[in-house]
């Protein structure tokens, strides 16, 4: 009776998470500084209790970290009105306590459910923030009131509940019910089944299964990790079968699931911050990212099929492989959701927020009928508690990297770090755009090795963005490219989250699997580079025919390339020789004189 009434709880939290998130696209304008708490407030329990690990004093901890931040939250909420004729200073002890209470438990959550590393930035940001003024130069900061410097935090829109945090509130945790509405019926078999029919049989089958089942299910999770751990749950075990390298199946599935956050429609949390940002509309960055999500893929399917080719990795056998009878059952379980999606995105003047509500109301009611179109109403409500409580999970970990990010943002915000690192990029360039940009890409790598892609590339846009602007690159250039390198961190050594999940999968020790990744991933990382060259390929509403001719030149120079490195050519000259063709056409100008505009 006690583990019913706990899992009741749990449904009924979820639930409510669920249906708050939902009820803000229909309930007009609402006061920043009560949904945003509220965010928070839901979030909270899914960090420090439900999902509270360790020992029994850190579980003590959670639950009275959970109860301070959930009555934090719902005091700043209540008191709105009143806090905003404060205009970000703080007013008494009882403001100071609750300022640092909030920004620890904050920070703890983050630690807690994605490592130490992305509080530990918050830590040296704040830390600068209260000590900067101490530092000689053109580093240091003429300081302000501790009062307003917690309070723009705490109080105001300029911290914790500022402008990252209303993204996560408004529009990624919209998608994310989505994803998991469409992941907990049978969409996502639908995307497995699709993919294993499509490339089953061809040369390294599984592998190429992986790829593009990755694509499919990768435009739902928005996340990595949660693809690796899907679609690798299939795909691994099936290449093993087959002789595999385990080297290789890790690799193939690592790679292949970090593209899932820049795979139309849904993508990562990221996606929707540049929307934000950049103030355009979702369907620009779906069209910008469209052609570079497909050369990512290719990029990884060509790694695969040279790597194939020369140790010769056979395909599935077709007793293996779904009917298409199969796949055409499961395929409307996630080609009506996403079709009334784009329907509404492309040929209405609705919101995201509106046309995801609407896409899920469908996944809502296809929850209770399965492939064979029965009906059950029991299948659909354990189909709905499936799916309100992966989308409440989810909900709460971006909540705790982007509430986290939005301290450091603040930061950079108010001591105008952020403009110091910029010039600091444009020196170092010596005003060279492409030195600029090498040096961007190293540092999103860098910080993208422990803090997780959305938290990376919000830092590194904020500093190294305007640099990049200032040297000539159109803003959605500047932004997709940072974008692209925060999200290459997942593969990239020293830390590569998905590298780890996909070895431990695969049973076999990360570090040949990370260099396989890196070798089947080389085309990935001259992707944003190539479309900085090329830039008709994320403007392919300019002309069509230039995108695909630099589509056709780009995906030739990653595939020379890729056999280059993936150990598909038998002959010692022809490695070096490919390696320089396929960079050739891949910066070539003349074949597709660059566009303008951004």
């Amino acid at each position: 009776m006690g583990r019913a009434m706990v899992s009741g709880a749990v449904f009924v939290l979820a639930a409510t998470s669920v249906v708050y998130h939902l009820y803000l696209i229909f309930s007009g304008l609402l006061p920043n500084l009560i949904t945003r708490p509220l965010h928070l407030a839901l979030a909270l329990p899914w960090v420090f209790v439900i999902g509270a690990r360790g020992t029994p004093l850190a579980r003590i901890t959670g639950y009275v970290l959970c109860v301070v931040g959930i009555a934090g939250s719902l005091w700043i909420a209540v008191n709105r009105d009143a806090l905003v004729e404060q205009y970000g200073s703080l007013e008494g002890p009882f403001q100071f306590g609750l300022a640092v209470a909030l920004i620890l438990v904050v920070l703890e959550m983050a630690r807690r459910q994605i490592k130490a590393a992305l509080p530990a930035v918050a830590l040296i940001a704040l830390a600068y923030g209260l000590f900067g003024v101490h530092i000689p130069g053109e580093f240091g900061h003429p300081g302000m009131p501790l009062g307003s410097f917690l309070g723009t935090l705490v109080i105001a829109e300029g911290g914790i509940w500022g402008q990252l945090t209303g993204i996560s509130v408004n529009i990624v945790a919209v998608f994310v019910i989505l994803g998991a509405f469409v992941g907990a019926g049978e969409g996502g078999a639908g995307f497995m089944l699709t993919a294993t029919r499509l490339a089953g049989r061809l040369r390294a089958g599984p592998a190429k299964v992986a790829v593009l089942s990755s694509a499919l299910f990768g435009s739902i999770s928005g996340s990595a990790s949660a693809n690796v751990a899907s679609t690798g749950a299939v795909t691994l075990p099936t290449m093993k079968r087959l002789g595999y390298p385990p080297a290789f199946a890790g690799a193939v599935e690592a790679v292949a699931s970090t593209g899932g956050q820049i795979m139309p429609p849904l993508m990562g949390a990221g996606a929707f911050l540049m929307m934000e940002l950049l103030r355009i509309r979702y369907v620009d960055v779906m069209a910008a990212a469209l052609l570079p999500a497909l050369l990512f893929f290719w990029a990884t399917w060509a790694g695969v099929d040279h790597f194939a080719r020369r140790n010769g990795l056979r395909g599935m056998h077709a007793d293996e492989l779904p009917t298409w009878s199969t796949v055409m059952r499961t395929a409307p379980f996630f080609l009506a959701p996403f079709g009334v999606l784009l329907g509404m995105l492309f040929f209405s003047g609705y919101t995201p927020q509106y046309a995801a509500a609407i896409a899920t109301g469908i996944s809502f009611l296809l929850l209770g009928i399965d492939r064979e179109g029965r009906g059950s109403l029991r299948r659909w409500a354990r189909g709905l508690d499936r799916a309100v409580t992966s989308a409440a999970r989810q909900i709460a970990t971006v909540a705790s990297i982007i509430i986290c990010a939005g301290l450091i943002i603040g930061v950079l915000h108010m001591t105008g770090l952020g403009v110091k690192v910029t010039s600091v990029i444009v020196g170092l360039s010596g005003g060279n755009l492409w030195i600029a940009l090498l040096l961007t890409a190293l540092a999103c790598l860098i910080l993208g090795m422990e803090v997780p892609t959305t938290a990376a590339y919000a830092i590194c846009v904020s500093v190294a963005g305007p640099a990049l602007q200032t040297l000539g690159l159109p803003a959605l250039h500047a932004h997709l490219f940072v974008f692209w390198y925060a999200l290459l961190s997942t593969i990239t050594p020293p830390v590569c989250g998905t590298v780890f999940i996909a070895s431990g999968m695969a049973e076999t020790p990360w570090i040949p699997v990370a260099n396989r990744a890196m070798r089947l991933g080389l085309g990935l990382y001259l992707v944003p580079l190539a479309f900085v060259a090329n830039p008709a390929v994320i403007h392919p509403e300019q002309s069509l025919a230039l995108a695909l001719l630099a589509m056709a030149k780009i995906g030739a120079g990653v595939w020379l390339m890729s056999g280059a490195v993936s150990g598909g050519s038998p002959r010692a000259w022809q490695p070096p020789v490919y390696f320089v063709a396929g960079a050739a056409l891949i910066f070539a100008y003349g074949l597709n004189p660059p566009l303008t505009g951004g």
